[in-house]
């Protein structure tokens, strides 16, 4: 059983703490106090900003909660907005151990969704976010009941773009995600479709600065799960598999339709899997959605919440 506890500043490690303090470059863009759990015995961040009903966002590669900041700032005035930072990303821990497949990602988020007691959630996931988040929603469905999901995936898909089928050949993959940071590097400006800020492009890769701190970059690219004998197939599958359990639950799908990566067919695939769902396409805009369209997202995403803020909730 998975076993969670939040943290006192003074039990999280030293390295961490000097880790999440030293924002040179974007400390405007991401002022918020940082928070720690403790999962398996491993040390966990997330921010935890505002009241109200809960906003759950999660990131995928390679970002970390940095990606979500402006909608933390925006949306805390009305709303509890919770951003946690995946093993091996951000200002949470980096063990070099093998713990980064897509089941153990999913049991985490799970732990921290206990822990805290979060309920009647709204999710809000991009990347690799959408497999963990649903991943999540559907092992505690009771606890979901919203969601908001953008550039991302959450069923099996042999679509994988050459450049990233690139970096997982063994050996020549490693060395580009790891000693060259290729990888997080080239997202600053293929992912997105306008030039990022200086606080953008320093914030993204802050926490990917050496070989040892890479390692969840890589192993996310390498835990695609194209073939049935994959580490991560299973949990995958399972993930699609209860997904239509929130076929009738309110969601927005907003997608930044010039993404070479969660192209437009994953988005056509949502579509289809989830017929109900509010649909928000953005024509000019790539996979970092919140970076070319923040605004044009923010307003989508609230006049959403607004809207739906009875629908599905429990009775009282």
């Amino acid at each position: 059983m998975t076993s969670a506890r939040i943290l006192n500043s003074d039990e999280v490690p030293q390295a961490l703490t000097a880790c999440a303090a030293n924002r040179d470059g974007f400390q405007e863009d991401y002022p918020f106090e940082s928070h720690w759990m403790e999962i398996d015995g491993r040390f966990i961040h997330f921010v935890d900003q505002g009241q109200g009903p809960v906003l759950l966002m999660v990131h995928g590669n390679p970002t970390w909660s940095f990606a979500w900041r402006r909608l933390v700032r925006d949306l805390s005035s009305e709303y509890r907005v919770i951003v946690i930072d995946h093993l091996g990303c951000g200002f949470s821990e980096k063990p070099q151990t093998d713990e980064y497949a897509l089941d153990n990602h999913i049991g985490r988020l799970v732990a921290f969704v206990e822990q805290l007691d979060l309920n009647d959630v709204t999710l809000f996931a991009h990347d690799w976010g959408g497999a963990i988040g649903m991943g999540c929603a559907g092992r505690v469905p009771d606890r979901f009941r919203r969601f908001v999901l953008m550039n991302t995936a959450a069923f099996r898909s042999q679509r994988i773009p050459l450049r990233i089928a690139v970096c997982r050949i063994p050996l020549l993959g490693t060395i580009a995600l790891r000693a060259w940071n290729l990888f997080s590097l080239a997202a600053l400006w293929m992912a997105a479709e306008q030039p990022l800020s200086p606080a953008a492009r320093k914030g993204l890769i802050a926490p990917y600065d050496n070989w040892a701190n890479r390692v969840a970059v890589k192993e996310f690219v390498h835990d695609i799960p194209l073939q049935q004998s994959h580490r991560s197939y299973a949990a995958l599958k399972a993930v699609e598999d209860g997904l239509k359990q929130f076929q009738h639950s309110p969601m927005l799908l907003v997608w930044g339709m010039k993404d070479w990566c969660f192209s437009p067919e994953f988005y056509r695939e949502f579509c289809e899997r989830f017929p109900e769902a509010e649909r928000h396409p953005i024509t000019d805009a790539g996979h970092y959605i919140f970076e070319d369209a923040h605004d044009e997202l923010l307003t989508t995403a609230r006049e959403f919440l607004h809207r739906t803020e009875s629908e599905g909730a429990p009775p009282a």
